[in-house]
């Protein structure tokens, strides 16, 4: 017989329902996934007039061999669509922090290359961001939850799909 929790049945044939222990732990990924964005962004407009994403992007670029990425490889590692990518990179141009080109070699492929003064942006911007991400996590977590944080990150990301180291 199946026996009926508050979230549904727990039979062979249904749903792998989550146990208790693991109900309070997908609601603790939960509650960071839709704080931690909001709250990143927030700080990041306020203080460099970049939402959380143009950060992404630039600051990826800027650890890039050249600063310079594909946009196929930059849509990746944002888990971005080219489209929303393309967007946000026309953003990024008209304030003069990125430079789009074509790629070497047959195909359509376009780099993304950061400018001097998209550079500029992310040194600016990045001790604020840096100061509140270890404000809202960093500072919480003693040296052997920092290792655990990162080998749960590493255990689940596959799953995810590909995304650069």
């Amino acid at each position: 017989m199946a026996t009926r929790t508050a979230v549904g049945p727990t039979d062979e044939a249904g749903p792998r329902w989550l146990d208790d222990r693991q109900q309070a732990a997908w609601m603790e990924v939960v509650v960071l996934m839709m704080r931690l964005p909001a709250l990143l962004d927030a700080q990041l407009q306020r203080d460099a007039d970049l939402t959380h994403f143009e950060y992404g992007v630039i600051s990826s670029l800027s650890t890039a061999p050249d600063r310079t990425l594909r946009m196929s490889a930059l849509a990746d590692f944002t888990s971005a669509s080219l489209s929303r990518l393309s967007h946000v990179v026309s953003r990024l141009e008209r304030r003069s922090y990125v430079e789009r080109s074509r790629c070497d070699g047959p195909g359509r492929a376009t780099n993304v290359t950061l400018t001097d003064a998209g550079y500029r942006k992310v040194v600016e911007a990045a001790p604020g961001h840096v100061d509140t991400v270890r404000q809202l996590v960093i500072d919480h977590l003693d040296g052997e939850q920092l290792d655990a944080l990162v080998e749960i990150g590493r255990r689940i990301r596959p799953a995810l799909g590909a995304v650069p180291d």
